[in-house]
């Protein structure tokens, strides 16, 4: 018996297609609509003076040579622009115990960072606000700083929160099972490991930026920024500068990438919309890449101890983990530091069917940059520790690890499934993904050509890892907490006299391909033709109300919303045309942007004709008949608090043990983010994840002097991966639709970056084992710690 076709599987379905970004054409001629390239009359540019010292009082400020600089307009010290914009305090009330200092914008008698904002300075041009702040006399008083956090707790190091009676910032334990038992049944193996995960940071390709134009006649303040969410940051700066919410406007047009850093509160961006209100002029702030080291948000920087017991049949019964990181010296607003670490808690083993589980997590306080989301929160650090213990596991047994996965996944007919950490996954494939990636890259092939590589004095290594990624979040992650983050998003779809569609959306573009993914969605529900419908997305004033883009929400979430409000237009269409024809809506349908009979597929009447009518000469239509051509949906996800994707990858690899140099020769994943909307897309979107994965795996590091001196602050010294170092990356997919949304599409975005680096660790410590190196335990893997494990250096 033949599949019945679904509304996915008609003829000629956008869904499903490898359909060319609508927006390419304009983007590749440099016709981006980018903050930097906006120009406004009157507008001045602020620069900021920032903290040389990680933690220091403020004696004294004196901005009065500054103001008197060519072309400066005025200078503010942290206490005058308190004045105007209140603290902020980044926590969250569902995280119990979790707490933080108040913020202020601009630093207040105590910098706790090095590059903490203190001095700001407006200017008619970005040069002359320079060359003033250089002018700024501020007095420090040097403090001792707290910046190791495996010392932060101690009773001698310096609490950098007067008010607080230590730097811890939150602590959670979790506990599932009788771990104990486990772990002290005589039949088990047990291997433990400690590890560690650098600093690092996203490195957009355009930086934070902002211009705030302030109409003192309205008391409406219009903000252009290069963000992930508008909505919220709506919300939080009409709070804090004491305005009505609906007085504030965002507007994110393009954005030149995000990773979760342009989804915070920074003081100097805020301090620029509150100086915009009082100068009543537009001010532009664009960071350079030297600030943007020092200011953006930090990620990572973990150190997790671990433990697995492993029968000798290969039955992982039990995992413990301890993990400690620091955040910096507050946690940051709204959406809180301790995200992180509690991502790490839920997710670690979380592929596998464990009999006990026990995890604690805590938070520390410290002087160095904030810390916060970025992208695969948590999950990079999650799958490495979980699946360097499967490694250890498998080798402690003698057993293959592709085998031992195969034997501990949580099986696909298990699902729904709560795991040993609480969390509620649906509609997973570990089972068939795993079996498909060992296909897909050959592995039986591949550990025969590492044996014979070895003969030969060349050392190369398999590295596999199964991995969980949290996608389309619901109002249980934000919104429990009281941080103003919409867990829904809307779309409004209009039908335009010319036949046209537009669409409004609340999610935004960020590089990712949103606008043609929403393309595609309404195409194929309304039954238009994609070069008929115009996006807009990331404007408060004219999207309907949502949360962003964050979290590889946009398309599971956003795309929902789309194929909704899709549907409900073209019902209203159909009962139009129906009206206009004499004929059953039932008995009519659109495709290629006209009504046409269902059985014969006639055309009966242009979409374009439809629309004049009615919007033109409605004297045509029954006085009774009022009809819509316009819907709006909103949608979130109700069922469960996630909607999860999973997957598996692998990393081959070559290490040069006389340089310790690592030479990647090939990456594969298999990814099931339930239904695939554009393959191309997801694929290019898996791929830049990967990439990503890399450069915290083998590159990327904010390395701190014991001080607290950002040690990598250009390109010449934080190093991100290029086009040289990148192998071959073969995706592959198992189609699962959520059984929570009508579309069935998960996430997808931050999938290779949560799994590639623990792919790469185990293929490095494979390559390295028949030398009976020790285990590289620490990320980034440089050349250096090759050669130590090596016993070289």
């Amino acid at each position: 018996m033949s599949k019945p076709v679904s509304f996915f599987d008609k003829p000629n379905s956008y869904i499903g297609r490898a359909v060319t970004r609508p927006n390419a054409k304009r983007l590749v001629e440099g016709r981006g609509r980018y903050v930097d390239d906006m120009t406004l009359p009157r507008m001045l540019h602020a620069a900021f003076v920032r903290s040389p010292y990680a933690h220091a009082r403020i004696k004294s400020v004196d901005v009065s040579q500054a103001s008197q600089a060519p072309g400066v307009i005025a200078a503010y010290d942290g206490v005058e622009i308190a004045k105007h914009i209140t603290p902020w305090v980044g926590v969250l009330s569902h995280l119990k115990g979790l707490r933080s200092a108040p913020q202020p914008a601009l630093a207040v008698d105590v910098a706790r960072w090095q590059g903490e904002p203190v001095a700001m300075i407006v200017a008619s041009s970005r040069a002359e606000a320079e060359d003033a702040a250089m002018l700024v006399e501020i007095d420090y008083e040097p403090l001792p700083e707290a910046c190791d956090m495996e010392k932060a707790l101690d009773k001698d190091t310096p609490v950098i929160h007067d008010e607080f009676d230590s730097n811890l910032c939150w602590e959670r334990v979790v506990e599932a099972g009788d771990v104990d038992a486990c772990f002290n049944d005589p039949d088990v193996t047990v291997v433990e490991r400690t590890l560690h995960f650098g600093r690092h940071t996203g490195v957009t390709l355009e930086a934070r930026c902002l211009i705030a134009e302030y109409d003192p006649s309205d008391d409406y303040l219009t903000i252009h920024y290069s963000g992930q969410s508008p909505h919220m940051m709506q919300a939080i700066l009409a709070k804090h500068l004491d305005m009505r919410e609906e007085n504030i406007r965002f507007v994110a047009r393009d954005v030149g990438g995000s990773f979760g850093i342009k989804i915070h509160t920074y003081g100097d961006e805020f301090a620029v919309a509150a100086v915009a209100k009082l100068l009543r002029r537009p001010i532009k702030f664009v960071a350079d890449r030297f600030e943007s080291f020092q200011s953006d948000i930090h990620a990572r920087d973990h150190r997790v101890w671990g433990r697995m017991a492993v029968t000798k049949e290969g039955k992982i019964t039990a995992l413990e983990i301890d993990d400690l990181t620091g955040i910096g010296p507050y946690s940051v607003y709204p959406r809180s530091s301790a995200i992180e670490c509690n991502q790490v808690l839920n997710l670690t083993g979380a592929p596998y069917d464990l009999q006990a589980y026990r995890a604690r997590g805590r938070v520390v306080f410290q002087n160095k940059n904030v810390m916060c989301q970025y992208r695969a929160v948590g999950h990079p650090v999650a799958m490495a520790v979980g699946e360097a213990l499967v490694d250890d596991a498998a080798d402690a047994i003698n057993m293959d690890p592709a085998d031992l996965r195969a034997r501990n996944v949580v099986p696909d007919d298990a699902y729904p499934y709560t795991s040993c950490s609480g969390m509620r996954y649906a509609d997973l494939s570990h089972e068939q993904c795993h079996k498909k990636l060992l296909e897909l890259m050959d592995y039986e092939g591949l550990r025969k050509q590492q044996e014979e590589g070895r003969a030969q004095g060349i050392y190369r290594g398999i590295g596999l890892a199964s991995m969980v990624e949290v996608t389309n979040p619901g109002p249980l992650f934000y919104g429990a907490g009281g941080a103003p983050v919409s867990a829904q998003d809307g779309v409004t779809v209009r039908l335009d006299p010319a036949g046209a569609l537009h669409v409004a959306a609340s999610i935004t573009e960020q590089g990712q391909g949103a606008e043609t993914i929403l393309a595609q969605i309404v195409a194929d529900a309304v039954g238009v033709d994609m070069d008929r419908i115009k996006i807009s997305t990331g404007d408060t004033l004219t999207s309907p109300y949502g949360g962003g883009t964050w979290a590889s929400r946009a398309t599971g979430i956003g795309g929902e919303a789309a194929l909704l409000s899709g549907q409900a237009l073209k019902a209203q269409i159909l009962e139009v045309a129906a009206t206009i024809l004499q004929a059953k809506a039932g008995d009519l349908d659109i495709q290629d942007n006209a009504v046409v009979d269902v059985k014969t597929n006639a055309r009966r009447i242009e979409l374009s004709d439809l629309a004049r009518t009615v919007y033109y000469r409605g004297n045509e239509l029954p006085n009774e008949s009022l009809p819509e051509l316009i819907a709006t949906r909103h949608f979130r996800v109700t069922d469960y608090p996630f909607v999860f994707t999973n997957g598996a990858m692998a990393s081959y690899l070559e290490v040069d043990v006389e340089t310790g140099l690592i030479k990647l020769l090939g990456h594969w994943v298999v990814e099931d983010c339930g239904r695939v909307i554009n393959p191309m897309l997801v694929d290019e979107q898996i791929r830049g994840g990967v990439v990503q994965g890399i450069g915290g795996a083998l590159f990327e590091q904010c390395i701190y002097s014991d001080d607290g001196q950002l040690l990598t602050a250009t390109m010449a010294d934080y190093l991100v991966p290029m086009a040289f170092e990148m192998p071959d990356i073969e995706v592959a997919h198992v189609e699962t639709p959520t059984s929570t949304s009508v579309l069935g599409a998960k996430g997808a975005g931050e999938a290779g970056t949560g799994g590639a680096p623990a792919a790469i660790f185990n293929a490095v410590n494979d390559a390295l084992k028949p030398l009976g190196a020790e285990k590289i335990s620490a990320q980034p893997i440089t050349p250096e710690r090759v050669l130590k494990a090596l016993g070289l250096v």
